[in-house]
This record gives structure tokens, C-alpha cells and sequence, in this order.
């Protein structure tokens, strides 16, 4: 029996597990929370920091793995392709999707190879960051160089607030390291979505349109990434010219993708995040639904080095989304009032993280949802409003 050794066990990644046993894998889990959900799941668990390479690739020696993946998770994207090319098994190369996990790193690189790309620097201290901040056109984004689910984000617009904006954003940094670049305006949605590649081809990908609560306590979380991405099909080619170029210079391989991407009003394509893995939020079910193609599937087969030719570009048929459940305040969770042609008409699947009387977070990031729905829609238009003004359909009350 072949073995898969899986990196993160929440929730959302319950469903990679399971998936691969149905497979015939034999399956073994690493996540350094000792609660974990997914090791209930699991053939084996060890309790294992996904982002302590040499002690993952031990468990992975120790096991004589066939394959390794990192399903939704950012952090653990780079553990995976170093245990995999440490024992030969298949991934993209290492140091690509290091780069790609990190924000400053990236930004460098499409800055050297003539990618549009905000101005950008990365910084370790606090006093540093206020020298140079005069020369950054405000507003700048300050961010964590290496956090994921958009914690430890924040938009800086007066620069009296630099100390305490780099302050939150280094407690989210795991090596103690923020990036400051200027923000890009864009032309309508920032594009979310999925993709794959094979032998470094994009052969697939699915945009989406992300969303945001902008009254919410950190705007920069998306609360929803709706599909398809609302812009025309030669926008659509034109953002695939620009990851394939980044594929192509990187040699990359065979594996899923999740794009954060901006369009500004002179379409000039702006690669903000390629993450080496598949989204999260049940994007890979999402896209599912839209189109036929089964991302989650795919992932797996990748990384045990299946075959994955069948794949082809299908376009999406019909209105899909997922919408992340949540609440501007932490407290007891009272009720979730959800009005009643939605729930009949709109909501297909719904993954809770909580019930009614338990203590909840406040949506700080996206760790800290309530549980995420996947809905279908008649129309753009129905989809992107409900998208957009999730107040008029559901209301989260908390004591």
C-alpha cells in the first residue's frame, strides 16, 4: 500500500485525508496542534510542526513515504517540497516554492524580471521601517512576510501610525519580518481562484472574484471569492500569459495553485500572491461544482506522482461561491439568522466550525471564520450583490 504523508490537520484539510484513504493511501498526518481534528482521520499522527522541515522529513524517512502534501496550507508548502526532493518523490522545485512563500522574496523576483510589481521592502525592525517610510508613495500595505489567511495585514495611510501597524504585523511573522510595498489600485475585483500545472504548463485555471467586508476589523480578510471572475476572456488569457511567464522562469512542475492577482485600469496584471498549494475555503469544491474538475483529486495524484494528462481547460458553467460565516466581535454565539430563500435556494453546502452557546473569534483572519458556505446563483448579478452586501441575507448574533 502506497503511503501519503499530509501536512495539516484542521477542518478544512479533513476532507484531503479522507480523499486519499478512499484512494487506497495509507495516510499520515503531521500538525503541530495536539487536537488537531484530522488526526481522527488519519491512519497514523504524529504531532509534528509542519514547518519544521528536518523533524517532517524524518517522520517521512521513517515511514519510507511514496508522497507528501501540503493541501491549503501556506507555511507547510515549502516543508512539502523539501521533504520531496530530499527523498526524490514528486514536487516542484524547493526553492521555488520557498519563493513563492515568501512576500519579500517574490516581490524581489518579479521586480528582476520586469513583472509589474508594487514598490516594495522588507524590513526587521520598527526604527528602520520609519527612515524610509518618505520614500513609499502612501498608502503603503504592511504585512508578515511569511503569515497566511491575510493575518497581521493592514493599509497605511497616515504614517503616524507605521509603529503600531509594524507592530502587529511582525507578532503574525514567524522569522520576525515585515514587507511595506505600495498599494495597487485596481480596476474592479481582485482576482482569486485555482489553477494546475503539468510539466510547468497551466493547463487549468479557475478566476474568481474576491471579496471583502470593508466595515469588518481587518477589510484585507475575503469573506468569499465568487466564480467566474467577472472580467472578460482576454483579461482572463492575459493574467494566464503572466503565470505562465512566472512558471516558466521558476521550472515549475506538476501541482495546484491559488492565485491572489490585481488588474489595474490600464490592465497591467499585477501577480500579488501565487501560493504553491490549493486554496482554502473549499475553493477545490467550489470550482468542483463550476466545472467538472476535481482540484482536490488532482492534488493528491500529484503529489504521488499519478498521471494527470486528463485534465484540460473547462470554463465555468453557472454562478458559484463560497462565503466565509462571521462575526465583527468575539463572544457566545447566539444565532445565525440566515433568511429563508437563501437557505432553500442559494446554499448547497455548509461546514460549520461552531454551534449556538459556543465562545467565537472575532474575523481577525481566516482562521477565525465561523464556517464557510458553497452557494450557486441564477445570475452575475444575484451572485456579486449577495457577495457584497451579505447583511441583507444573513446577520451573526452574539452576546
Amino acid at each position: 500500500m502506497k503511503k501519503i504523508l499530509l501536512l495539516g490537520g484542521s477542518k478544512q484539510q479533513i476532507q484531503a485525508i479522507e480523499y486519499a484513504k478512499n484512494k487506497g493511501y495509507y495516510t499520515i498526518l503531521c500538525d503541530f496542534l495536539s487536537d488537531n481534528p484530522g488526526q481522527n482521520y488519519a491512519d497514523k499522527f504524529y504531532c509534528v510542526s509542519t514547518t519544521d522541515k528536518e523533524a517532517v522529513l524524518k517522520v517521512a524517512q521513517e515511514n519510507n513515504i511514496d508522497g507528501v502534501l501540503a493541501y491549503a496550507s501556506d507555511p507547510a508548502a515549502p516543508t512539502a517540497a523539501y521533504v520531496a526532493e530530499k527523498m526524490k518523490l514528486p514536487t516542484n522545485p524547493y526553492k521555488s516554492v520557498e519563493l513563492l512563500s515568501n512576500k519579500d522574496k517574490f516581490r524581489s523576483f518579479l521586480a528582476k524580471h520586469n513583472f509589474n510589481t508594487p514598490k516594495a521592502k522588507a524590513y526587521n525592525s520598527i526604527k528602520d521601517a520609519k527612515g524610509d517610510i518618505k520614500n513609499f508613495g502612501l498608502p503603503v500595505i504592511i504585512k508578515p512576510v511569511d503569515s497566511s489567511g491575510s493575518k497581521g495585514v493592514n493599509k497605511l495611510i497616515d504614517s503616524e501610525n507605521l509603529s503600531i501597524q509594524m507592530e502587529h504585523a511582525l507578532s503574525f511573522s514567524r522569522t520576525k519580518k515585515v514587507i511595506i510595498e505600495e498599494y495597487v489600485e485596481m480596476d474592479g475585483y481582485q482576482v482569486a481562484g485555482d489553477g494546475f500545472s503539468i510539466d510547468g504548463e497551466l493547463v487549468f485555471r479557475c478566476f474568481a472574484n474576491d471579496h471583502f467586508n470593508q466595515k469588518g476589523l481587518n477589510s484585507f480578510v475575503p469573506i468569499s471569492a465568487s466564480f467566474p471572475y467577472e472580467k472578460s476572456e482576454r483579461i482572463h488569457q492575459k493574467i494566464h500569459d503572466e503565470i505562465q511567464r512566472l512558471f516558466d522562469l521558476l521550472d515549475m512542475k506538476t501541482g495546484a495553485y491559488n492565485f491572489d492577482i490585481r488588474v489595474d485600469k490600464n490592465e497591467n496584471v499585477y501577480l500579488m500572491e501565487v501560493g504553491p498549494r490549493s486554496g482554502g475555503n473549499y475553493i477545490p469544491q467550489v470550482i468542483k461544482y463550476a466545472t467538472g474538475i476535481d482540484m482536490l483529486d488532482l492534488a493528491i495524484q500529484a503529489s504521488m506522482g499519478e498521471d494527470c494528462s486528463n485534465i484540460k481547460m473547462v470554463c465555468p458553467k453557472g454562478y458559484w461561491s463560497y462565503f466565509a460565516v462571521h462575526s465583527s466581535e468575539s463572544g457566545v454565539l447566539k444565532n445565525i439568522r440566515i433568511n429563508g430563500s437563501v437557505k432553500r435556494n442559494n446554499i448547497v453546502e455548509s461546514h460549520m466550525n461552531y454551534e449556538i452557546g459556543d465562545n467565537i473569534p472575532a474575523f481577525t483572519g481566516s482562521n477565525s471564520s465561523l464556517g464557510i458556505l458553497i452557494m450557486k446563483f441564477k445570475s452575475m448579478n444575484e451572485m456579486l450583490n449577495m457577495m457584497n452586501f451579505p447583511d441583507e441575507w444573513i446577520e451573526v448574533i452574539v452576546d
